[in-house]
């Protein structure tokens, strides 16, 4: 459930809130009439001021220290667990001291004005940092996840969506991009919020080298919710999952330095002494050469990745609240390859596949975005917020590459001295691929959201309008010469070039959404537990005309057992109007009477909190299965996604999820998580023909064998696996330290997932039956700690300011595995085709420092 932040006051005093705010006064002015309302103010108020700690007299950061039903703003304690707090005089106060892990601690006081008064405590942590913690949240199909656990994830991207690939339901087969399927979905099907704005890729973007940073910026990251289905009418329109992301309010200043082979960032952030203004400022840089120069292609790869955030807070008044944020991004991918050597086939058949290029290639994507909130809340019940967000993107795609290839069998035979070399060739050809597109896309929204809480009833609404404008053009065609076969020989004496698309769109259109949601809850007189979330979604686009209703509704239980369990089950129709991507078939025609793809969801699922070795664990499944209907049959290839732009598919997801986590190691966090999937659709006039002769032989269409009659008959492929039909996915992150030497850590990361189907380019889906290898990858980091959070440096230290500093040395892919990631068709001599594998990244070696202060 949301909760509405409590608006306090800037004095931190009981006085008359301020209601306007005069923007034409100086700084100048300003302090001195803040200085002179401290000194009057000062005779009615008193000073509390202490240190907060652990059982084991370690000092508790970011601990919140309020007063009880009062309106002055909180403090937080700082590294060293000390807080000072300012609260009237003559009453009886109580205080709360509070943070997420932490069990929560009342504690009154009656001081006399002008009085100075310590008050140490020590707090029980009912979960040390990164162990997934029990929140209101618990009751919807929304996970929390520790966002500090991203920076000792060892990742080759160094993307924040690292953190999702172990989660249950998700699958990522790609170290290189950030993209990740959820429940039998694809990429485009996932719905990603920061502040409860809504984030957008990339339109042009066909493999995980391409892509260049994430819209998430995990240095200003607070907290992180994430669904693989079931959520909230609060939601936007998406089949599989929202990510929920929150940045942080600074209640002081800090700042982050990190750097590695991979690139590096910076980030600060601050604020006034009245905490009436708050800021966030990070910058990335990221360059993936370091990488790139371990693929089977060899070039000159010249990536280079940067932006620019900021998340800024201003309280106008105690009821009205202003936000920014903001998003700067050029990403540039320039690549001149050289050569490539690839060895595939089977110890019976070793075959080598050698290309020597000639061109370059040359992307860039600059995308920027911006959102404006105005937040009223004139009491506690109620919250209001208005945005204004826009997103614009700039992107273009420019190539000429000749590639010059050769198909060699190698020798097999152990006896021989020529084991391992070329035995002989199998073919040679030529392939060239041209491109020049070139987008322009802007999406810009106004919404307006409210919450409004009485008792355990919570009600929220929402409205948005939304238009988007696409100015699109298509340049493309390959060309492919197998051995010679594709040269002109009969009239009218042509070269045909394959897959060409020249197109141009200009396409607007406007949407407009809304919600309406209610959580109810209630106790029973056992003392058991019931909430009950139930919401309808609508959204209409003008231009097919289409509107949807998408009612969703989650029931959740928790039992008054001795045991910690709770029992949810969720149901709710998730229409997905399409996007711009949708529209545009393989040809590159843009449809515009395609409908919304729908997906009904099913769920069951619990979670129980227990403790094991006297330390705590949590252990979530979760069964589903997904209706599927009105869908558009799509390929992928590497990342990019090609639609057929029609309506002409149904189908099903169906599986089940399970993931536990807790202090396997003490104190420190770790999870597996394992989900098995089946997902198929059935495609509309998908039938197909075989050729037999008289004597039941099978033949090739248009031509006879020993003279006799043709017989064809007709085919109807049925359900198919979908193009994310992986059966099983296995994830895990463990942590582990020296027992006696705690500051050197092991971080390690494990993915598998087993294969997902493929086939020919001739945009056949019932040909689609072959299947990839099973991807398997493993990393690992070891971390150690220079200068540690909870141990303060000696004043004399120079650098005392420091709040921590850490080393790490990260291996990838440490089983030197070669995941494959899509095929490279090329022909022989004889016209037989050969699916050659593109593998992704060896192992390689990375070093990371971080420092905080």
């Amino acid at each position: 459930m949301g909760i509405l932040r409590r608006k306090t006051k800037i004095d931190q005093i009981k006085s008359k809130p301020v209601s306007t705010f005069n923007f034409r006064l100086s700084t100048f002015l300003f302090v001195i009439f803040s200085a002179l309302s401290c000194s009057v103010f000062s005779q009615n108020t008193a000073t509390v001021f202490g240190r907060i700690i652990d059982a084991q007299k370690n000092p508790i950061e970011d601990v919140t220290v309020s007063v009880f039903g009062g309106s002055q703003r909180p403090v937080y304690t700082d590294k060293y667990g000390k807080f000072e707090y300012v609260i009237p005089a003559g009453e009886s106060i109580v205080l709360v001291f509070s943070k997420p892990g932490v069990k929560q601690m009342r504690d009154s006081v009656k001081l006399e004005p002008g009085q100075r008064y310590e008050m140490n405590r020590s707090l029980r942590l009912e979960t040390l940092i990164g162990v997934e913690i029990v929140d209101q949240n618990r009751v919807q199909p929304m996970k929390r996840l520790d966002p500090k656990v991203v920076s000792y994830i060892p990742t080759a991207s160094g993307d924040f969506n690292a953190i999702l690939f172990s989660q249950p339901g998700v699958s990522s087969r790609n170290e290189l991009s950030s993209s990740y399927s959820v429940r039998g979905g694809n990429f485009d099907e996932n719905l990603v919020y920061v502040n409860g704005i809504e984030v957008y890729r990339p339109f042009l973007v066909r493999s995980g080298q391409q892509e260049g940073l994430s819209f998430i910026n995990p240095d200003m990251v607070s907290s992180v919710l994430f669904s693989a289905g079931g959520f909230e009418a609060k939601y936007g329109d998406k089949m599989s999952s929202v990510l929920d992301i929150q940045y942080r309010r600074p209640h002081k200043f800090a700042g982050t330095v990190s750097g590695s082979l991979l690139g590096s960032n910076v980030h600060l952030e601050g604020c006034t002494p009245n905490y009436r203004f708050t800021w966030l400022l990070g910058a990335r840089y990221k360059t993936s050469r370091y990488v790139l120069s371990s693929l089977d292609t060899r070039g000159d790869y010249k990536p280079s990745f940067a932006d620019v955030q900021t998340y800024l807070t201003f309280d106008i008044t105690d009821e009205w609240e202003l936000d920014f944020l903001g998003n700067y991004a050029r990403n540039q991918y320039s690549v001149i390859p050289e050569n490539r050597e690839t060895d595939f086939g089977t110890v019976n058949k070793a075959l080598r596949l050698q290309i020597y290029f000639d061109g370059q290639e040359a992307d860039k994507y600059d995308t920027y975005s911006g959102a404006l909130s105005l937040i009223y809340h004139p009491n506690e019940r109620v919250n209001m917020k208005f945005i204004t967000s826009a997103f614009r993107t700039f992107e273009n795609e420019s190539f000429d590459i000749q590639g010059q290839y050769y198909i060699d069998e190698l020798e097999n035979d152990f006896g021989k001295a020529t084991f391992g070399q070329v035995k002989n060739n199998l073919g040679v050809g030529t392939f060239l691929s041209h491109a020049r597109n070139d987008l322009d896309a802007l999406v810009f929204s106004e919404e307006y959201k409210g919450t409004y809480l009485k008792g355990k009833n919570q009600l929220l609404w929402g409205a948005r309008w939304q238009y988007e404008s696409v100015n699109d053009k298509l340049s493309e065609w390959k060309y492919v010469d197998s051995a010679g076969f594709s040269l002109p020989q009969n009239p009218p004496y042509t070269i045909d070039l394959q897959d060409v698309i020249k197109t141009k769109h200009v396409l607007a259109s406007n949407r407009i959404m809304g919600y309406v949601e209610d959580i109810w809850s209630t106790r029973l007189k056992d003392t058991s537990e019931i909430t009950v979330t139930a919401g309808l979604r609508a959204n209409y686009w003008n231009l097919n005309g289409e509107t949807v209703l998408s009612p969703r509704v989650t029931f959740a239980y928790k039992p008054n057992w001795k045991k910690d369990f709770l029992f949810r089950a969720s149901s709710g129709y998730y229409y997905q109007p399409p996007f711009y991507r949708e529209l545009r078939d393989l040809n590159g025609v843009v449809h515009t009477d395609v409908n919304a793809q729908k997906s009904v969801h099913f769920l069951l699922g619990s979670d129980l909190n227990f403790k094991a070795w006297d330390r705590p664990f949590k252990f979530v499944a979760e069964a589903y299965y997904k209706h599927l209907d009105n869908l558009i049959p799509y390929e992928i290839d590497n990342v990019r996604i090609r639609y057929y732009a029609e309506n002409s598919a149904k189908g099903h997801a169906k599986g089940i999820d399970m993931k536990v986590n807790g202090e396997f190691v003490n104190g420190i966090e770790s999870w597996a998580s394992i989900g098995i999937l089946s997902t198929k659709e059935d495609i509309k006039n998908d039938f197909y023909y075989d050729y037999y002769n008289s004597d039941g032989d099978k033949i090739i269409k248009g031509y006879t064998f020993n003279n006799k009659a043709v017989d064809s008959v007709r085919f109807e492929p049925g359900a198919i696996p979908r193009p994310t039909d992986q059966r099983i996915n296995f994830g895990l992150f463990f942590q582990d330290y020296i027992p006696k030497f705690p500051d050197f850590k092991m971080h390690l990361s494990l993915l598998f997932g087993t294969s997902v189907p493929f086939g020919p380019p001739d945009f056949a889906k019932y040909k689609d039956t072959l299947r990839m290898p099973p991807y398997r990858r493993v990393d690992i980091g070891f971390s150690y700690a220079l200068v540690k959070e909870e141990k303060k440096l000696p004043e004399h230290n120079p650098f005392k300011f420091l709040k921590s500093v850490w080393l790490s040395l990260e291996v990838f892919n440490l089983l030197q595995t070669n995941n494959t990631v899509s095929y490279l068709w090329v022909k022989d001599a004889t016209g037989r085709q050969y699916a050659i594998p593109n593998y992704l990244t060896a192992r390689q070696l990375n070093f990371r420092m971080m420092i905080k202060f």
